[in-house]
């Protein structure tokens, strides 16, 4: 029986939108990677009878049950206090783990207060999880056929307790290995793919199939269960093949980060060179190509031409297409592509212009209308975007496609 898993985040500051709750998205994608059911998230202040009401309603639904924050040291913190009470446990204090906490705050060279050692107490025969980035303890336990989990709030500690603790601990429950492959894919929002899968989705069980939208893309999860990872494999490949033939060049790779990683790694492969010039999206693609390491080695540079005077005396883009075309045009695109490709020396350049918003341009352009130009030897390709009225999107689903461009013109597409 697959497990069901509900996340209770502890803590009023959540609930006033003071803090955003990162932990519980970096949970659920966790819990996802493991093949974990995450059916519900719930947040509840520093309540001691709403966190019991809380409680009890993860009882009923839920057989693995993960709460962060309410691990502290202060009157406030009654996570552990509420969550031993609900499952019948006792809070005992664990000397290790107040030899620890003395640790932590002796290569600090900080005082500690003696209300630090009530993160010592914990439920009785729980599995401590040591804190290597913080002061309070995570700990698991089993009881009333549900297994507890309880993390700090903090989401540096939560993060790392997560992932080098709990998720060992985790795998520790399941029978046999389940094991996940993701396809990341541009060019088809999730309903496209949905329907396209849904018949094949509604007959699979084991591997399962999900599609998961993402800014301006789709991911594509592949899960199997099997004994062996070897035997998760051998469920899974002849399943990704098939997927993969299926959706074409719409899919840009499969356990990848992202797309200018994909497109880093074609770079070196074909030993070719990448320069952007960028008006709408701001340095943006040029930025994402950047973020990574080792993209000196292909990426030259990035023009930045928000205004027209940059974009003829830099790019070199005619004054008389500017003049009859306007800078939101294909003219000027591949003006600026092939500007770009000159002027930073490289096999490739890609160049956006368009109107991000929130209003149209001087000549009623509408918000959304982008165009983007890939300049290579041979030729320009331009392509018209209409990428809707929100800027941030706008700005992000532009530079996804020109990277997207970029993939398919170095696999030969």
């Amino acid at each position: 029986m697959p497990h069901t898993v509900e996340l209770l985040a502890v803590g009023t500051e959540l609930l006033l939108g003071n803090i955003v709750n990162t932990d519980a998205q970096m949970l659920s994608q966790g819990l996802s990677d493991l093949g974990l059911n995450v059916y519900y998230h719930t947040v509840v202040g520093d309540n001691p009878e709403r966190l019991r009401q809380a409680v009890t309603v993860a009882k009923s639904r839920a057989d693995i049950i993960i709460t962060t924050g309410g691990l502290g040291p202060t009157c406030d913190d009654l996570t552990k206090v509420v969550l031993s009470e609900a499952f019948g446990k006792k809070l005992v204090f664990d000397e290790r783990s107040a030899d620890r906490i003395r640790a932590y705050f002796a290569r600090l060279e900080r005082p500690m207060s003696e209300n630090n050692l009530q993160q010592a107490m914990l439920p009785e025969g729980c599995t401590v999880f040591d804190n290597d980035w913080g002061t309070a303890p995570a700990c698991a336990f089993e009881a009333d056929g549900k297994h507890v989990i309880l993390l700090p709030g903090p989401p540096r500690e939560c993060t790392a307790l997560f992932r080098n603790r709990v998720v060992p601990y985790l795998r520790g429950l399941a029978e046999g290995i389940i094991l996940s492959h993701t396809l990341k894919i541009f060019g088809m929002g999730e309903s496209a793919l949905e329907a396209m899968l849904r018949d094949r989705m509604n007959a699979m069980e084991n591997p399962t199939l999900a599609p998961y939208a993402k800014e301006g893309e789709c991911e594509l999860r592949i899960t199997a269960k099997a004994g062996t990872e070897a035997q998760a494999e051998a469920l899974l490949a002849p399943v990704c093949e098939e997927l993969c033939q299926l959706l074409g060049d719409k899919v840009y790779g499969m356990d990848v980060p992202n797309l200018e990683s994909v497109v880093l790694d074609l770079l070196k492969k074909t030993d070719k060179t990448l320069g952007t010039a960028e008006s709408c999206t701001g340095g943006l693609i040029a930025k994402r190509m950047t973020d990574l390491p080792g993209a000196s080695q292909v990426f030259h540079g990035g023009i930045v031409s928000y205004v027209n005077q940059v974009k003829a005396n830099v790019l070199g883009v005619p004054q008389d297409l500017l003049d009859q075309y306007g800078a939101v045009s294909a003219p000027v695109a591949q003006a600026m592509a092939q500007g770009a490709r000159k002027a930073l020396g490289t096999d490739l350049a890609v160049a956006v212009t368009g109107v991000a918003g929130p209003t149209p341009d001087d000549r009623g352009n509408e918000v959304g209308l982008v165009y983007v130009a890939l300049a290579q030897e041979g030729g320009v390709q331009v392509e018209t975007l209409h990428c809707g009225t929100i800027r941030a999107r706008t700005r992000t689903v532009a530079a996804s496609h020109a990277l997207n461009m970029v993939r398919l013109a170095l696999q030969g597409n």
